[in-house]
């Protein structure tokens, strides 16, 4: 019998009698999953020359199922929304051994008996006796009854030989609720993304619904709410659950306990123990079974608040927190704002720490925050300017610098029970009119976890290629680069160098001509560009830089950004695009324009392939702008002259320094500034590429053939006051610090 119903599920697709319109709650309610269909026809023992009587058949699912398997079926419905959506769906499978009536159940349909079997599907009908009559001899009845406890059960009736119905119990329904089919019910997903996201979820063992989550561009809340209503189980936001939570219940199990539940105990009843999830799947049997004289209420929570919920509930055991009833959730604006003061009792002591150290950053023009814990001390240091300064006004205790992580975990949606592994978030404030986006790294480290938040403002007027401090020459080159019909451009340089800061000049410049499209795909995209169609790759869909290239150059654009060139494909796909037709910007992680030469060789591109598509390199570094209210000339360091200047310095040779004031916090810097290397491919050059030759050999034909290198774009920095001497060594190798001599490299015959 379960090969028939097998195959009856295959020839019946479930799929065909989910309604997506404003009828879908009622029928996903009347829809049984694939595991209760099998479960109910193989506990009814059909026989294909049987006829049936099926009561409440709902969207037609079961009953369709049914008649594959038997002669005829009739089919009683008291819903008429139900009963022609049914209907239609007969009509559309041509399913003729169909006969649906839109009537009450209870009282059967004698007229058309008698019947082999009777199959009732709602528990609402009780009465069995008004059935007996219309039962053939050594017929039965299933129906599905609901016992004391609210569990479904199926039960069998049969008559003895008195004429009275005898019950067995055939054992409980299955009714577990299938997240990935509510959502394909709904209309949420497709039956690919359900595969997708069920081999994730095995994967990485966690909750089918938190993959789904990611998978989807969906509004958390209205999903969730969604999922509730057909899970039939109470959704409640955070508002709403804070009058009413305990966190003395919360404290009686242990976190991990709670954490491999997806469980939040909230409240005790004197009959219930009200719990709140993310999960409406999570399996409450360990909790009831210590909770016997209890049920268990599930309330459904979006992800987020489940964090926030668990945070407070955490932050009030461990005496952070006195008045959790005093929480009252601010907008989302509100919520956001650095300069709105109206920030809750509940999180006063770690939100107000968190907003006044975002605040320090946001006026120290900082671009990181970096938070470590050692064995008896909290360090928090400001990246200002490239380099980290301590911050000496917050002493934290190891209690406190805890907390504070528990908040900022919050606010970027990590989880916050996690404490083993590094995890990655983002978030946004408002300081003024000012947005940030907030990027979060915590990692666990030997004493605790340590944070660093990267703030980038969004709403900034971007840097025009003016801006960038080029040399009138590099200037004028780099802009002509972008004027090209097709070719490659390459900034380099290592991590924080400014290089997405070009790239984005230069976009800026692609944006108001107008008359190209410009297509960017990015981890992530830090600026948004008006006119610029931008892409963010997404690696949990394993959406990355080479999948993005192979798509984009269907888009018909001009000119493609990538945000970097990290593997093989991606660099095949750039060279590529290239050679169809496009200008192809993007990053490499190397040191100097020709090091990129064999970056690329070691990707495995073909020479002759970087030769012909390559049109530039830049290499680049950030160097401390002298502040220009205390700059004044001084006296060079004499060993830093010494290895600029093995022969002696120039004569007219000067440098200058900031000797610190109120403007630069007497730092004697204020901001940065690029220091490039440029070199244009010519035709020297590109011969030498190639011949794939030494890279010393690489760098001799370049500085021959006109490259312009770091040490002179920085000394012209130097002799106009813009940066200080001091600067040098931090940006250039020993080997690069004095000229470089242009030897005459034999090549062997």
């Amino acid at each position: 019998m379960s090969t028939s119903v097998t195959h009856a599920m295959e020839v019946i697709p479930r799929q065909n009698f989910v309604e997506h319109s404003q009828h879908n709650k009622v029928v996903g309610h009347s829809i049984p999953s694939q595991e209760q269909a099998k479960q109910l026809l193989n506990s009814i023992a059909l026989k294909s020359t049987d006829h049936i009587l099926q009561i409440g058949a709902g969207a037609g699912y079961l009953t369709a199922l049914i008649s594959t398997l038997v002669t005829h079926v009739t089919s009683l419905e008291c819903c008429p929304t139900l009963a022609k959506i049914a209907q239609t769906r007969f009509d559309e499978l041509r399913l003729d051994n169909i006969e649906l009536r839109q009537c009450d159940g209870r009282i059967g349909a004698e007229d058309n008996g008698p019947y082999d079997a009777i199959f009732v599907s709602s528990p609402l009908i009780t009465e069995r006796d008004n059935f007996i009559n219309q039962l053939k001899p050594n017929g039965s009845i299933v129906a599905i009854e609901g016992d004391e406890y609210g569990t479904n059960i199926l039960v069998k009736y049969c008559c003895d030989d008195q004429g009275k119905l005898k019950r067995r119990e055939l054992g409980p329904l299955n009714t577990n609720n299938d997240i990935g089919m509510i959502m394909l019910d709904l209309g949420m997903i497709d039956e690919a993304t359900l595969l997708q996201a069920k081999e994730l979820a095995h994967k990485d063992k966690v909750p089918l619904i938190e993959v789904l989550r990611k998978l989807t561009s969906i509004e958390e809340i209205d999903m969730y709410r969604s999922i509730a209503l057909q899970c039939k189980i109470p959704y409640k936001s955070l508002d709403e659950l804070i009058p009413i939570a305990e966190p003395v219940f919360f404290g009686e199990y242990s976190r991990g306990f709670l954490d491999c539940l997806h469980l939040i105990p909230l409240a005790k009843t004197h009959k219930s123990l009200i719990v709140a999830t993310y999960d409406p799947e999570a399996i409450t049997d360990d909790l009831q079974a210590m909770n016997s004289d209890l049920t268990i209420e599930r309330i459904l929570v979006t992800p987020t608040d489940f964090r926030r919920l668990w945070s407070m509930l955490e932050l009030c055991l461990q005496g952070e927190m006195k008045q959790l009833k005093s929480y009252q959730k601010a907008d989302k604006q509100a919520d956001n704002t650095l300069l709105n003061h109206q920030k809750s009792k509940l999180e006063a002591h770690l939100i107000s720490l968190l907003d006044a150290l975002l605040l320090d950053a946001v006026s120290d023009r900082a671009s990181d925050i970096h938070i470590e814990q050692y064995q008896d001390r909290v360090r928090i240091r400001l990246r200002v300017d490239g380099e980290l300064h301590d911050i000496s006004h917050y002493q934290l205790t190891q209690h406190e610098a805890r907390g504070l992580i528990n908040v900022i975990k919050i606010r970027s949606d990590l989880n916050i029970a996690e404490k083993r592994l590094p995890q990655g978030g983002r978030s946004q404030m408002q300081v003024g009119n000012l947005n940030y986006d907030l990027r979060i790294q915590i990692q666990p480290s030997l004493y605790g976890e340590d944070v660093v938040i990267r703030l980038l403002p969004q709403n900034n007027t971007l840097i025009s290629i003016d801006e960038l401090g080029l040399s009138p020459f590099i200037s004028k080159s780099y802009q002509r680069l972008l004027n090209n019909p097709t070719g490659l451009i390459l900034v380099v340089g290592p991590t924080g160098s400014g290089k997405s800061t070009t790239l984005y000049a230069g976009l800026q410049l692609l944006a108001q001509d107008g008359r190209r499209k410009v297509i960017t795909i990015e981890d992530p995209v830090e600026y948004s560009i008006d006119n610029i169609q931008q892409t963010q790759i997404r690696s949990e869909i394993n959406f990355n830089f080479s999948d993005a290239m192979r798509s984009f150059v269907r888009q018909d654009p001009d000119v493609i950004l990538v945000g970097e060139i990290r593997d093989e494909e991606t660099a095949m796909e750039a060279i590529r695009a290239s050679q169809t037709g496009h200008v192809v910007l993007s990053t490499l992680h190397c040191n100097d324009a020709t090091d990129a030469l064999q970056r690329l060789y070691d990707l495995n591109v073909h020479p002759n392939s970087i030769a012909s598509e390559l049109l530039a390199v830049i290499a680049q570094r950030l160097a401390k702008r002298i502040c220009t209210h205390c700059r004044t000339q001084v006296e060079p360091d004499t060993a830093i002259l010494a290895e600029l200047f093995p022969d002696g310095a120039p004569s007219d040779f000067k440098c200058y320094a900031g000797q610190g004031c109120l403007h630069c916090d007497d730092r004697g810097t204020k901001g940065r500034i690029g220091i490039m290397e440029f070199m244009q491919v010519n035709t020297d050059i590109r011969n030498a590429i190639s011949r794939q030759p030494p890279i010393l050999e690489l760098r001799e034909t370049a500085l021959n053939t006109g490259l312009i290198t770091m040490r002179s774009s920085a000394l012209d920095h130097v002799m106009k006051g813009i940066i200080p001497l001091t600067e040098l060594p931090r940006l250039l190798p020993e080997e690069r610090m004095a000229p470089e001599k242009r030897m005459r490299i034999k090549s062997s015959v």
